[in-house]
């Protein structure tokens, strides 16, 4: 990467509904940043940054379309970093990264569409590593606070010298959340849509490691379903009285969990079992709630990986929430999770790592993208060596732990036996 840009930052996408969100906590952030907004709409783009007030006024505006990539290319050279909020990425998604890839630019997004971080890692991996650029995805709820908390346990236990990370599993506690956005539902539909057309594609979907630099060299550790049927005190005994229930994001999550081992030389251990689920809270109801959970999440997703591509297109975008919309401030601000993550490890000590944020999950995805974003601008010389298509925690782990305090993210490690 050349070392003189225009532009830190570009965000790209600003004037959608995630993209103003993130434009909002830039304009607000202080730091210094030089910031331009881009889209396929100058007038959009104009009425974003006059509602950012004073600090955004002089950011300059950028047209663009996913359509055209001799005008990303021309963007992507323009910038250190690129964030980008515009899906389903499966569908919008790859120019920018070709263009990325080509500039040595580094780049953030907010994606849960497995296939598209599966044919990124194939398309643009080895040319990002040759030209220094760092391809960073899953930089929202999906999947921040799930890498680093795993990245936060596995920087414990080597401070404590216990080994390494053996079982663990994430617990999504407290979740207060209105209504989800059409871009979440859109990528959701959108992978279910092209694994229903392709057997091949539904294989990789179904493979624990299909995001994994050597698939050769990872451990084989038996099935590891995405929607477990479990009880609270099979994950730790402080949830014995609790149940639990499949996570809906844990089809992406866990992979991308699993690529950040691997991309670092697998530190957290080669014994590394991950899996996600979400409290269904203290009840005599808990064991069937438990079940009934994880049974329709696992009967949803499989039906729609097979069938989806039966239903109409049409159909099922006037029945969904349109990519761009989403859930209103005053129900934003009432929103908060907690995530808590839970460990074993080898010399059989046990942890547990905590993210959490006072806002809804998306006031937080525009916290922890902005964050990523001022990281990979700001804070170079900090970050991870590594290059190419990368997860959060292995492209700056470190650096994230050390800025998403000072954001209003709650985080710790604590030792439980």
């Amino acid at each position: 990467m050349t070392a003189e840009r225009e532009f830190d930052i570009v965000l790209y996408g600003a004037s959608g509904f995630s993209g103003k969100l993130t434009a909002e906590y830039l304009a607000h952030a202080g730091s210094g940043a030089r910031i331009a907004l881009a889209g396929r709409c100058s007038d959009r783009l104009l009425a974003v940054r006059r509602m950012l007030g004073p600090a955004a006024q002089s950011w300059p505006l950028i047209v663009a379309e996913a359509s055209q990539p001799t005008r990303l290319a021309a963007m992507a050279r323009r910038t250190r970093v690129v964030l980008t909020t515009v899906g389903p990425y499966t569908r919008y998604g790859l120019p920018l990264v070709a263009a990325c890839a080509a500039a040595g630019t580094d780049y953030a997004d907010l994606t849960g569409e497995l296939l598209f971080v599966r044919r990124s890692i194939e398309c643009y991996h080895d040319q990002a590593v040759d030209t220094g650029a760092r391809i960073v995805v899953s930089c929202g709820f999906d999947s921040v606070p799930s890498d680093l908390n795993v990245y936060q346990l596995y920087r414990r236990v080597i401070e404590d010298r216990s080994g390494e990370l053996c079982d663990t599993t994430l617990v999504l506690r407290f979740f207060r959340q209105s209504a989800a956005s059409g871009g979440t539902v859109a990528s959701i539909l959108e992978t279910m849509r092209a694994a229903s057309t392709d057997v091949q594609v539904r294989r990789i979907i179904d493979d624990p490691y299909t995001l994994t630099t050597d698939r050769a060299g990872e451990p084989e550790l038996g099935a590891q379903p995405d929607f477990l049927r479990r009880r609270g005190r099979d994950i730790a005994p402080e949830l014995a009285r609790f149940g639990v229930g499949g996570f809906v994001m844990a089809p992406h999550n866990t992979r991308i969990v699993r690529r950040s081992n691997a991309l670092q030389g697998w530190p957290y251990g080669r014994l590394f079992r991950y899996s996600e689920t979400m409290s269904l809270g203290k009840s005599l109801a808990a064991p069937i709630a438990s079940a009934t959970t994880s049974g329709a999440l696992a009967c949803a997703f499989g039906l729609g990986n097979k069938h989806l591509r039966r239903v109409s297109r049409r159909l099922v975008e006037r029945i969904t929430p349109k990519p761009g919309s989403g859930p209103a401030e005053s129900a934003r601000k009432r929103g908060h999770y907690t995530v808590e993550t839970y460990t074993t490890t080898s010399t059989g000590v046990r942890y547990v790592a905590t993210f959490a944020q006072p806002c809804d999950a998306y006031q937080g995805t525009s916290v922890l993208l902005g964050e990523s974003g001022l990281a990979l601008a700001l804070d170079r010389d900090r970050l991870s060596p590594l290059r190419g298509v990368l997860t959060p925690a292995a492209a700056m782990g470190d650096v994230l732990l050390a800025r998403l305090p000072s954001a209003g993210v709650l985080m710790g490690t604590a030792r439980l036996s």
